[in-house]
């Protein structure tokens, strides 16, 4: 038996602190490890039946919610590989605007599998190499899957088809109310010729506590939720001046002393500051001014000039709102108080100042060609007489704004989630307006198609392909667990139905959740989230129950790129984190201890 010699130490390569880890167990498996952990926080708030997560940040904001995008957000997450799979399930928010909560699902399954096939012998290359060409079949099997598009985009009832699934997911009973809110948003904000030009921030949320949700409505034009600052608080056929400055007197950046003689001196001190502030007022009062929009603050001095000559002024401090405000008007902030030129100014239908609830709002909006025909055809209509004519040349966006009612704060931050994620499925449809069957009925008609793609291909890689089509079960699997109903008994039914012989077409023989479980099949068949006890079926496609396919679509790419990135890492190389004084202990209260 040799002896084993000892060999001294190698050439250190790396300073003192570093740590180098290599190998399946070191690196892959804890990755994998990591990435399931994630997925499981996200996992549970996955589907209508999702639950709620609360969230405290490091500024101590408290968040309840089941809306993937913002718990990820306002987690720190600090594993990298972890971090891999939360950048993947962003870019996907940013692309799509839905579908974050799928991307770390699906990566995080994908890992999972690939960690069996690992440990049975595979190499993570023959694994990779596996997931892409499964990949290719799922991309390839989710274009033949299309039951559905969107046809007139002005129509409600045509957007309705792919907002109503999405906002169920974050809302789930309340889809059609708030559906329909954001469908007339949505047709109202679409640009006439071409749709594919739509602009999500032409449909923006104000939130109004108090109420219910049912007293939601969708109002045409911009809505500030706060009265104008003067005593005049409505205006038709007005131009408007935006200023970016504060309309106030300027204050001198060093202190300076004033020695007053006598009275006289005293009274006269302010002459010239009120002399100047009513110039600046009557120059924009007989260039035809009738509002005037700040982003700054409105001085005392300058209110009392705007109410003698009777204008408006409303106080907009957002930098964000004041451009919006600019595109709708059609103006160009100023940064200086003077006059704008014809160019710079802008122009509104009406200006008025409404009461929601026990608070009052700020209306600015444009009126529709029906209402300027009623108002010229009116006999009665000074107004109609008084719209200049250069109001028509004005390039100005059809904003909406949908203002939502809610008992808690809480509750009007998730409704305005799921507001965004519905107008978001709309701009995703402008670039492809084909929609599959939702309730994971597209999943797993993709598992069976990659299945099949498996069967028909030679080598190791059909072992990955295979794991890749068990990996489309998770969706079906997490629905059935969300609702309380044994996920595998839900599973086997599901599986039974698309592989059965009529699993070619594209909607079974029987229709709705009430028909007999045995007769659905086809490759809409999903899960019917309302079952209580026993796992039921539905037809997805008959229930109106669609998915736009470009979500899917972004949604498997990311996520599969994703699991192959961490699934390729051998080896990771940790440098000592940067000193530096560390914080002082923070001390409690001198009286706690009392």
């Amino acid at each position: 038996m040799a002896l084993r010699v000892p060999q001294s130490a190698g050439p250190q390569l790396f300073k003192e602190g570093y740590k180098n880890l290599q190998g399946l167990e070191e690196v892959i498996f804890r990755n994998i490890q990591a990435t399931k952990e994630m997925s499981e926080i996200t996992r549970t708030s996955f589907g209508p039946n999702g639950r709620n997560k609360m969230v405290v940040n490091h500024l101590e904001k408290l968040f309840v919610t089941n809306d993937a995008a913002t718990i990820i957000r306002e987690l720190e997450v600090v594993h990298p590989a972890a971090k891999l799979i939360v950048m993947a399930s962003q870019q996907q928010e940013a692309e799509a605007g839905d579908g974050t909560n799928y991307v770390i699902i699906f990566a995080s399954e994908l890992l999972q599998k690939a960690e069996a096939l690992l440990r049975m012998g595979l190499h993570p290359s023959e694994v990779a190499r596996g997931y892409e060409l499964a990949l290719d079949a799922a991309l390839e099997g989710l274009e033949t899957l299309a039951t559905d598009s969107v046809g007139d985009w002005t129509q409600p009832s045509e957007l309705l088809k792919a907002i109503r699934t999405a906002i169920a997911s974050k809302q789930y009973g309340q889809e059609d109310l708030l559906g329909r809110l954001v469908a007339e948003a949505v047709s109202a904000a679409m640009p006439a010729r071409d749709h594919t030009r739509f602009n999500v921030d032409n449909v923006r949320v104000v939130k109004v506590l108090g109420g219910a949700l049912a007293q939601s409505q969708v109002v045409h034009g911009m809505v500030f939720p706060r009265s104008p600052e003067t005593a005049c608080r409505r205006a038709q056929f007005a131009k408007v001046a935006v200023f970016a400055c504060p309309v106030d007197m300027g204050q001198t950046e060093t202190k300076g002393t004033v020695l007053l003689h006598n009275a006289a001196e005293m009274l006269d001190y302010t002459k010239g500051e009120e002399a100047q502030m009513e110039s600046a007022i009557r120059e924009l009062h007989e260039a035809g001014v009738k509002a005037l929009v700040c982003g700054s603050g409105i001085g005392d001095l300058a209110i009392h000039y705007l109410n003698r000559y009777d204008m408006v002024a409303v106080k907009c401090p957002s930098k964000f709102e004041l451009r919006r405000l600019s595109r709708v008007v059609g103006a160009s902030p100023l940064a200086r108080l003077g006059v704008p030129t014809p160019e710079e100014m802008g122009y509104c239908d009406e200006l008025r100042t409404d009461e929601i609830g026990g608070d009052r709002v700020t209306v600015i909006r444009q009126w529709s060609a029906e209402e300027l025909a009623a108002a010229a055809a009116a006999a009665d209509s000074e107004a109609s007489r008084q719209r200049p004519a250069f109001a028509d040349r004005i390039a100005r966006s059809p904003l909406v704004t949908v203002v939502l009612r809610g008992a808690t704060q809480n509750a009007l931050d998730d409704a305005e989630r799921a507001v965004d994620d519905g107008v978001n499925v709309v701009k995703s449809l402008t670039k492809d307006p084909r929609l599959v069957p939702g309730a994971c009925a597209a999943e797993m008609e993709l598992g069976r198609l990659v299945h099949e793609a498996a069967d028909r291909t030679p080598g190791l890689n059909q072992h990955a392909m295979k794991a890749f089509a068990q990996a489309m079960e998770v969706f079906a699997r997490t629905l059935g667990d969300n609702v309380g109903v044994d996920s595998t008994a839900l599973v086997a039914k599901l599986i039974a139905a698309h592989h059965s012989a009529g699993s070619t077409g594209s909607a079974g023989s029987a229709a709705g959740a009430d028909a007999d479980p045995a007769a659905l099949t086809g490759a809409a068949i999903g899960v019917d989230v309302d079952c209580e006890h026993e796992p039921r079926l539905v037809d997805a496609a008959k229930a109106r129950i669609l998915d736009p396919l470009a979500v899917k679509q972004w949604a498997i790419r990311y996520a599969t790129q994703a699991a192959l990135t961490v699934l390729q890492v051998d080896q990771i190389v940790m440098a000592k984190r940067a000193g530096g004084p560390k914080l002082p202990k923070q001390q409690g209260h001198w009286d706690d201890q009392d």
